[in-house]
């Protein structure tokens, strides 16, 4: 599944990427969405991250499970 994440209505030009996962409802809550991040399960732009607070700016993709977000 694909899905777009416009960074319009937020003040600055990046999203942490735990608060991402959350926004976009793929985690129900915060803590497990850095749970995920702290074991592996995800990856920024093809790569696994680990760092919670990770910034994700435009253009870049996150993927999770069998989804991935388009951060525009």
């Amino acid at each position: 599944m694909l899905i777009k994440f416009s960074l319009e209505l937020l003040e600055v030009g990046y999203i942490e990427l735990s608060k991402l996962l959350k926004a976009t409802g793929l985690c129900p809550s915060g803590g497990m969405a850095k749970f995920v991040i702290s074991e592996g399960s995800v990856r920024v732009d093809g790569v696994v991250e680990y760092r919670k607070g990770r910034k994700i700016a435009r253009g870049q993709k996150v993927e999770y499970q069998k989804s991935i977000i388009e951060v525009v």
